[in-house]
């Protein structure tokens, strides 16, 4: 088979969106790494390093830095979006000018858009000419990544062409590409595992056996699936690698910036000193809200959610949201299961037309 290099790149100079564009050098194809701040493209275009968010670790030299859009757009067929939610639609928008529909475009940004409640792969498609989205999502911690190590990921998008493309562009030796159509689930995945990471960092600092992280991480997991099925997501691509996969993950490594923010939380630190002194984005603190908000209005039951939110915006004692979430609803344990074998039974029977 003959590889076909694409003409790639990555906008957001992040540690995760600098890890995307050195695969994509590793492999071959021409990428360019767009960034706001020109001194940051300096240093990368002179060291093969990216000081503010990968120290220490050298980048393929193939990646072209620059801070013009129209540069890194305009001859590029293949576009990761690689920014915090906050900043994404402003981006974007700038960005549209130079899109086109033959243009594929993957967000790889793990959040929620304020308004309207918008994923980011919706926001692609409202505020760009471009139809061909994908979303890039899964245990992907970007130091590791940058490091070469194994890692799996997870490309999903109604259009096979995305898919296809965007296995072939990234996958290599030490990062394996799986696909999923199921785009929405997949992104929401991504974006409500981060509100549960800030809950297991809080678990870490509090020294909390590991029955009860065992049970932190699985009742986030329903929590997940069921608002995510709630909102037309496949409850079943939970279980998968953009699901149980970088919910795990992400709860369980100190490398996580969500954990770190629920570790110092417990430690009673205030969120703005966090948020200060993190050095990256964690987007589970937006989230928390924006979901808290959705949850009411659709009538899900999201009991971490909300314990959240008490915490961390109504300044709650964290020992008496977690005697709240003891003694609330027992739900089932798993909500979406295969019908049992009575009913499979029942099934069969009417198949056969007994």
């Amino acid at each position: 088979m003959t590889t076909k290099f694409e003409n790639a790149a990555v906008l957001g100079g992040g540690s995760f969106g600098t890890s995307i564009a050195n695969i994509l050098a590793d492999n071959g194809h021409r990428v360019k790494l767009w960034m706001r701040d020109q001194t940051m493209v300096d240093a990368i275009a002179e060291t093969n390093e990216n000081p503010r968010y990968l120290p220490g670790k050298k980048l393929n030299s193939a990646i072209q830095p620059t801070s013009s859009l129209e540069q890194a757009i305009a001859q590029s067929d293949l576009i990761f979006v690689a920014i915090p939610s906050k900043a994404f639609k402003n981006v974007v928008q700038q960005a549209a000018q130079w899109m086109s529909d033959d243009k594929v475009l993957v967000s790889t940004t793990k959040g929620i858009g304020q308004d309207g409640f918008r994923l980011m792969s919706q926001i692609l498609e409202s505020e760009t000419p471009c139809t061909k989205i994908g979303v890039l999502s899964g245990p992907n911690l970007a130091k590791e990544v940058a490091e070469r190590m194994l890692t799996g990921t997870v490309i999903a998008s109604e259009s096979e062409d995305v898919r296809s493309r965007v296995q072939a562009a990234l996958s290599c030796a030490y990062f394996r590409v799986y696909a999923n159509s199921d785009r929405f689930g997949v992104e929401l995945g991504g974006a409500l595992k981060n509100i549960y990471a800030i809950a297991a960092g809080m678990a870490g600092a509090m020294g909390l056996g590991e029955n009860t992280k065992s049970m932190l991480i699985t009742r986030s997991l329903a929590e997940m699936s069921r608002f995510a099925e709630r909102l037309g997501g496949n409850p079943m691509t939970f279980l998968g690698l953009a699901g149980v996969g970088d919910l795990f993950v992400t709860c369980t490594s100190p490398l996580s910036r969500n954990y770190q923010v629920g570790y110092a939380l417990a430690q009673g630190q205030s969120l703005s000193d966090i948020l200060d002194n993190l050095g990256g984005t964690a987007e589970g603190v937006n989230t928390i809200k924006l979901v808290k908000e959705r949850s009411e209005e659709l009538e899900v039951y999201m009991p971490l959610v909300h314990g959240l939110y008490e915490i961390i915006f109504e300044e709650k004692e964290l020992k008496l949201v977690i005697q709240e979430l003891m003694l609330g609803e027992q739900n089932s344990d798993v909500e979406f299961v295969l019908p049992g074998p009575d009913k499979l039974a029942n099934l069969k029977s009417q198949s056969n037309g007994d």
